[in-house]
Formats: structure tokens, sequence, C-alpha cells
């Protein structure tokens, strides 16, 4: 079945769910115990279509890039001095023996000279430029809250962002009359870099084996582990020792609503975050929210009696909700006393640093009597939201 067969085949779902929960509701509005088992039935099929849809997309995806030529027309004329030969890390010479370093117990003098271009202080062997830009494809695919977010490289240091902390303004002048001064104020958000490490162990056996495909074993673990727990600081973080997350009381994103409940969320509240932020935020403006908030809200309609939630019927184009994209994320609280719940804005004023270089390191003998071969690798990432009014949330009532 296409994508486009399963994403109508969805929306026909959904159609019908929405009929099973207008002509089911009692006189009090809700379901009956067995009507609410039936309605979850079809509800879970609409999110397992869904999945699968997201799946097929990624493979999708996956094919096209696989299925691009390898080769290059030649297009210039030969013989006039300039070259595109790779240099440092980009050499096919340092990517061979990078991965020669890693299979080997022993690598040979040659190969620890052609990887003298990425060591680091410590023995680390930064990654060659391919596979390096091969992880961050990964964690990109891994981690929703990338996609959303300005990403920036940084080479070292605090890198400093100013940002205007009040504006100045005109005024109206009698004839003759003086200038008023009216200056704007900055202010500047520093982003820094916090490390975030994983270890993996390989078994000798594996490592010897020439099917085995270590380069993208290695490529989707380092991408799981880490953009799992940089997504969960992009979101939850404290700003100690890690990034500053977009839910953080304190530098984190503005509270528009407050719920008048602790576990459900009505239409004049999700109504109400939308016009809190400032009309030129919600131009580019998405929902964040999780899978258990989105089953709250998938059955809650606007004054037309049209429900706000809508699926996508055209292939990598997220839902809707009050005409905005919904993007979902494990890591966004469920409906809880004092949780943010629902976040609403524009993510691009949340700034990720990324300090440029990926680092692997060896390690031969510490895991040698079990017959394994440890690799530890790791990368220096910050995060904070620039401006707290970008992003707005739904916090829901105390306890």
């Amino acid at each position: 079945m296409t994508i486009l067969e399963l994403r109508e085949k969805r929306a026909k779902a959904w159609e019908a769910a929405k009929a099973f929960l207008d002509t089911h509701r009692t006189d009090k509005g809700v379901l009956s115990a067995e009507d609410d088992a039936t309605y979850t039935r079809m509800e879970q099929d609409i999110t397992d279509l869904g999945k699968e849809i997201a799946r097929l997309e990624r493979q999708e995806a996956l094919e096209a890039e696989l299925n691009k030529p390898v080769n290059k027309p030649l297009t210039g004329k030969p013989m006039t001095g300039k070259s595109d030969a790779k240099t440092g890390r980009a050499t096919d010479e340092y990517r061979s023996n990078f991965w020669n370093m890693m299979r080997s117990k022993a690598p040979m003098p040659q190969v620890i000279n052609a990887l003298q271009v990425g060591t680091d202080s410590e023995g680390g062997f930064l990654v060659p430029d391919e596979y390096e830009r091969t992880l961050v494809e990964a964690l990109e695919e891994e981690n929703i809250f990338r996609q959303l977010a300005h990403v920036i490289q940084t080479s070292s240091g605090d890198r400093k962002i100013p940002v205007v902390a009040t504006k100045g303004t005109a005024s109206w002048i009698d004839e003759e009359g003086a200038y008023p001064e009216s200056d704007d104020s900055f202010g500047q958000v520093s982003i820094g870099a916090y490390k975030l490490g994983t270890m993996i162990k390989v078994s000798e056996e594996l490592l010897n084996d020439s099917v085995f495909d270590l380069e993208n074993y290695i490529s989707r673990e380092f991408a799981r582990r880490i953009g799992a727990k940089e997504e969960e600081a992009f979101f939850t973080g404290d700003g100690t020792g890690k990034p500053l997350g977009i839910l953080a009381a304190t530098g984190g994103a503005q509270v528009g609503v407050t719920a008048g409940s602790a576990s459900t969320i009505t239409t004049d509240e999700l109504i109400d975050l939308f016009y809190s932020l400032k009309t030129p935020y919600r131009r580019n403006a998405v929902w964040l929210l999780n899978d258990a908030t989105i089953k709250l809200v998938r059955k809650l309609k606007d004054g037309q009696g049209q429900y706000l939630w809508q699926p996508s019927l055209v292939s990598g184009t997220p839902d809707t909700l009050l005409g905005k994209p919904v993007y979902t994320s494990a890591y966004m609280p469920t409906a809880a006393a004092d949780a943010k719940t629902v976040a609403f804005g524009d993510f691009g004023y949340y700034w990720i640093a990324d300090r440029q270089g990926r680092s692997f390191k060896k390690l031969n003998e510490l895991y040698a009597a079990n017959g394994q071969v440890g690799f530890m690798a790791s990368q220096r990432v910050d995060g904070r939201l620039i401006l707290q009014e970008a992003v707005k949330v739904i916090q829901q009532k105390s306890a």
C-alpha cells in the first residue's frame, strides 16, 4: 500500500472515529465504558497508521539518498589548474585508515600517521568528514527538535548572541521642538558546549568479520543514544551540565495559558494559547505535545462543531491543529498537576550549538577478558531559547 493510500485510509478512519463520537456520546457528553473501549481501538488504528506512514516516508527518503549517482559527469575542462581533491578528514585515505584503526588491535605505523590529522589532546580520533555528516543526518532522524530549532556550528569558546532587550520609539514633535532620545538597549545570551558521551561494546568476532557493517552499526547506535539524551535536554534540561530546555522554569518558554484542570485541556485553552503568541511568531509556529495529549485534543471541537485536529493527506506534511503543524515528542509531559503539556511557537528561536568535531576512542584492553572491544563516542552541544516570548505553553492547574 502506498503512502497516499495509507493517508487516505487514515483520514477515513478519522472520519469514522468522529462520527462514532458524535453518535455515541451520552446526554452528559461522555462515552459509556463499552463505547470508550471501541473508540480507543479506533484511535489506536489511526495512531498505528500514522506510524506506518512515517516509517514509509523515512524509507522513501533513504532510498532516494541511496539511489543518487555515485559518479558525477565530467563537465570542466581538464588541466585547468583547479583541483577538487579532498583534504584532511575528508580524504579517502583518512576515512579508510580511521576504520582500519577501529578494527585493528595493533595498527600499522602508516595508519597512525594518517590519523594524526584528527588526533585530539587525549588520544581520541576525530571522525572522518563523510562519517560525521552521516552521524548528523542520523541524529536529525532520531531527534524531532533538531528539525525545528536553529542549529549553528561553533569551533571554540562560548558563542555570544546579541539580543534586543528594549526597543526605541518614535514621538510626536512640536514645530521646532527637540527630538527626544530613544535608544535600543541590548543584552546577550551565551551558548557554550556540554559534553555528551556514550560507550559501545562490540565483540571481537564481529570486528574481525568483514561482512559486519561496523560503520553503520556505530552510526545508528550512537545516533539513537545521543539523539534521545539531547532531545530530553532540549525539552527539560536545567542548564546545569546540559542545555537549558524549552520547558525550564527560568529561561524557558513563557506560560501563555494556565489550564482550569490538572488533567484535561479545553478548546478555549488551545485557542487562548494560539492568540497569546504575538502575530510575527505565529507565522512559523508549530505545536509540540506528546501522544497522550494528542488523544485528548482529537476529541475537541471549535465553535462551529469542527474538530480542531485534522489529519494530513499530503506526504511529508504533518497533521494540523488550528491550521498549524503538529509534532509529537515523548519528552513533552503528560497532563498532570503543574505540567507544561502543550507548547506553541516558533522553535527557530531555540538555538542549538554543535561544537565541531565528534570524537571516538577505542578501548582494546578494558573488556579483553570478555572478548569485547569498547568504543567511546562523544560530542559537545548546548542549546537554549533565545527569545522566551517566541514560544508559549499551557501549564496544567496545580493540585
